[in-house]
């Protein structure tokens, strides 16, 4: 899931980035099936964990920020995917991603790679959470355990919005 891949809050798409919107809303209709398939709330997939969410995009979002403040926590950017879709005439689901981190215990993982979570539509408008797993971070950008175990204890804060 390269999208979540993000090092900047840039400004509306690109011209490079309008082709890759047919690629992401087909990638998020095979991950929804496959996920349908399982018949289960949360399912790691490449690195990726998922939660399907009780609640609109918006919603999920709104308790996501709640939650986040509430346990200290920094929300340095939002980028809506799908708000800067639309003011260049493209159509796709609601989308946005948070990036949100504490500077006091993680800035060294701030700097490696800033924690983000994906709330996103899929085709039959079920929203869902995503995010990088602790153990993926670990691997793909050599963080040390040392905040690999700030971290973990993220992963239940998604959870808590979807609920």
């Amino acid at each position: 899931m390269v999208f979540l891949e993000v090092g900047h809050c840039g400004v509306g798409p690109t011209e490079a980035g309008r082709g890759e919107g047919r690629w992401r809303t087909t990638t998020q209709t095979i991950l929804t099936k496959i996920l349908r398939r399982t018949h289960v709330d949360a399912m790691p997939v490449n690195g990726m964990v998922h939660i399907r969410s009780h609640h609109s995009v918006q919603e999920t979002l709104q308790r996501l920020e709640s939650i986040f403040s509430t346990h200290g926590l920094t929300i340095f950017c939002r980028i809506d995917h799908s708000g800067e879709a639309e003011k260049v005439g493209l159509k796709m689901p609601p989308t946005q991603v948070l990036i949100f981190g504490s500077p006091k215990a993680g800035k060294p993982l701030m700097v490696r790679s800033p924690l983000k979570a994906l709330v996103w539509e899929d085709a039959d408008g079920t929203a869902w959470v995503s995010y990088n797993s602790p153990e993926y971070l670990k691997q793909r950008r050599n963080v040390p355990d040392d905040l690999i175990t700030n971290i973990t204890g993220a992963g239940a804060l998604p959870q808590q919005a979807a609920e």
